[in-house]
């Protein structure tokens, strides 16, 4: 319920205290600083007492005390501008590399793994880590047999960020990667401009797997209960080759198999059911074309009016759509160029796939982004870097992974890499998050440069 306060709170920590003497949960930790070098001298304090708490953190956030000031700075799309994070640096621990091993992916790109001894990062008992690519374990030069120092990046993602040299024995055994795909015994190539290997059989089981549990994902088909374990147990017993054959289930195919009955078949076949009717973005989103995340799939959404239309584009076509350059082109057309892909959407138009697609946007006529190239850089607090994307694409900008002189616009977010030196060097224009936002929020136009 609610209820109206006797008087008006003037600020944050008034608010607290009176909280606190009603009776009701108040952090202990909270602290009122004068200042931001009280503010600074708590977080290190913070830093320090951070294991010793009966729960995790990862940081300290410090806010603005006045209420009123609050209400004059406002908030961004995403978070106030009266309050801000401050994270702690990762936690750190030594372990030893176990093994190497591959994992293949739904593209048959082929991933090394760590495999570790078991050690606590942050509260969470770590056992494995993506090595990512060769490239990475040359550069880092990590071996089997290896004492490694591990964190977990964003205190979320375990990472192994040094190997300790200097307790190396000898019995290290450096990692080379495999000749043949692990999964189905295939030649693994890499290609001249990719930093990672693949698996060039289509029918690899592996990746067969991997494709039929992205089909099945929240963002795609959202087929609830089919997750990996089940997709696995339904290859292996043979009861389905590929993403159209879960159309074709029936209660019988089900009820035979270990841990299936009644209830939970007739439950898995409903989701399938239900997945008939979906949107041309997810649908597109589901086919796990290369390159095609849930951003560009609705650029292409609101750019045609049905699968049919995307299945004949040309590349000349698809790049004049503002977000999508020649890389993503030539993926799609290549992916629809592919006799087997066409039959296995027409096999799902078959069994009662619909695709719907909402009216596609009026193209943007006028606007400081219209035509101008963006590459966003660094970590921004406001929105993820595909949301930041997603509203500079919708006023007519295309967005990519690289700084040229025919960048228009750098954003730039916190912990910047080297494309702002670069769009430093060649005189690009910077703008900082607070400018970008502004932007969106406040209806404000940068002069041109």
């Amino acid at each position: 319920g609610t209820f109206e306060a006797e008087k008006e709170f003037v600020t944050q920590i008034e608010m607290l205290n009176q909280l606190k003497r009603w009776g009701l949960p108040v952090n202990p930790g909270s602290r009122l600083c004068h200042g931001i070098g009280e503010a600074v001298g708590y977080y290190e304090k913070m830093v320090e007492e951070r294991e010793y708490l009966p729960y995790e953190i990862d940081g300290v956030v410090i806010k603005v005390n006045s209420l009123v000031w609050q209400r004059q700075l406002g908030d961004k799309s995403r978070s106030p501008r009266w309050a801000i994070a401050l994270k702690f640096s990762p936690d750190e621990a030594q372990t030893h590399v176990q093994d190497i091993r591959v994992n293949v992916g739904r593209t048959g790109i082929i991933t090394p793994v760590a495999f570790l001894n078991p050690v606590l990062v942050g509260g969470v008992t770590v056992k494995r880590a993506t090595l990512h690519n060769i490239d990475e374990i040359e550069r880092k030069d990590i071996r089997k047999g290896d004492a490694v120092i591990l964190h977990r990046a964003g205190d979320v993602i375990p990472e192994v960020i040094e190997v300790i040299k200097s307790r190396r024995t000898g019995e290290e055994k450096p990692f080379r990667m495999p000749e043949r795909c692990p999964a189905c015994g295939a030649q693994v190539v890499r290609l001249p401009d990719e930093a990672f290997h693949r698996c060039v059989n289509r029918n690899c089981p592996a990746q067969i797997k991997g494709s039929i549990v992205h089909f099945a994902s929240r963002d795609a088909m959202d087929i609830n209960g089919l997750g990996e374990r089940i997709v696995s147990q339904f290859i292996d017993s043979g009861i389905i080759r590929n993403v159209s054959d879960l159309y074709r289930l029936r209660m019988e195919d089900l009820e035979n198999l270990p841990g299936f009955g009644n209830k939970s078949a007739r439950n898995l076949l409903d989701a399938i059911n239900g997945s008939k009717h979906t949107t041309l973005s997810r649908f597109l989103y589901s086919l796990g074309i290369s390159h095609v995340g849930t951003f560009i799939a609705d650029l292409l959404a609101n750019s045609f009016d049905s699968i049919e239309d995307i299945r004949s584009a040309q590349p000349e076509q698809l790049q004049q759509i503002q977000g999508i350059g020649e890389k993503v082109a030539t993926a799609v057309v290549t992916y629809f160029s592919n006799p087997e892909n066409g039959r296995l959407i027409d096999n799902l138009a078959d069994f009662g796939v619909t695709v719907e697609n909402p009216q596609p946007a009026r193209p943007v006529q006028s606007g400081f982004w219209l035509g101008k190239t963006v590459v966003f850089t660094g970590a921004l607090s406001s929105m993820t870097r595909q949301e930041a994307g997603e509203k500079v694409a919708a006023k007519g900008a295309r967005v990519t992974d690289s700084v040229s002189k025919k960048t228009g616009v750098v954003v730039a977010g916190t912990d910047p890499g080297s494309k702002l030196a670069k769009a430093q060097k060649l005189g690009v224009r910077i703008m900082n998050e607070d400018e970008f936002i502004g932007m969106f929020d406040e209806n404000t136009l940068p002069a041109e440069v």
